[in-house]
């Protein structure tokens, strides 16, 4: 799957101006200012994919893309509080028409800081997540941002800070250093080939390797498609809607 190759489609600003969906589609949700967009723009390696902005609360639209055979759901950030009212009633409106709607939603990338514990607007999605038992993986930006003694102190912490955090998949990247997005990739690609038909490997992604985490990302490939290969993404992936005992 070459990467570079996506195309921007469309953007709405209310839900009912999105046309019917004829295709399975992955959806990129987070809270204002988490780093998504700089997240897209290195998956697809591509500069001004999405639009950064270091203005929180920018993206006001659903913003889609396409590659190959699956398309992909820019979501507005949530839980930016300088906005007025009505303005955060139609995001509301927006995203949860996007995420309640019949659409065919394979998977959501869900992303959170790294740096810090989830906020209250990041366990709720959580929790819709789980209660719509919707396929997501939580995708953890910024870690570049801390040593690797913080990191692993981070990840120690997050399953605890999490709604059945324990059973949730979580990948570390960075958009700056590369790290970690080669495990995203992995799992648009698993998504694409069970897509099209649910070949046992999926094509190698194009593209440079990306700087740092090599043995990490490898590891994380391997053990994804292992999960594919022995049926287990399903369960890793739709999560139960009460905890087990």
């Amino acid at each position: 799957m070459n990467f570079h190759n996506v195309t921007f489609e469309a953007s709405y600003g209310l839900f009912s101006q999105i046309p019917a969906g004829e295709m399975p589609e992955i959806a990129f949700s987070g809270r204002s200012n988490v780093g998504k967009s700089s997240l897209i723009n290195k998956v697809f390696n591509r500069k001004n994919l999405a639009r950064v902005s270091a203005v929180p609360g920018k993206t006001a639209t659903i913003n889609f893309f396409r590659l190959e055979n699956l398309r992909f759901a820019d979501l507005p950030g949530y839980g930016y509080a300088k906005v007025s009212k009505s303005e955060k009633e139609r995001w509301a409106g927006l995203i949860g028409g996007y995420l309640h709607s019949d659409r065919d939603i394979a998977l959501v990338f869900q992303l959170i800081d790294m740096r810090h514990p989830p906020t209250r607007d990041d366990i709720q999605m959580i929790e819709f997540l789980v209660e719509c038992e919707m396929p997501f993986v939580v995708v953890l930006t910024k870690r570049d941002k801390l040593s690797r003694r913080e990191q692993e102190e981070r990840l120690k912490a997050l399953p605890g800070e999490l709604p059945y955090g324990d059973q949730i998949t979580m990948l570390p990247v960075s958009s700056e250093t590369g790290e970690g997005i080669e495990a995203v990739r992995a799992v648009i690609e698993e998504i694409a080939a069970d897509c099209a038909g649910g070949e046992e490997d999926a094509p190698e992604t194009e593209g440079a390797p990306e700087a740092g985490g090599e043995d990490e990302t490898l590891r994380a490939i391997e053990e994804f498609r292992r999960q594919a290969a022995a049926g287990e993404l399903g369960e890793q992936h739709r999560l139960p809607t009460r905890p087990r005992k």
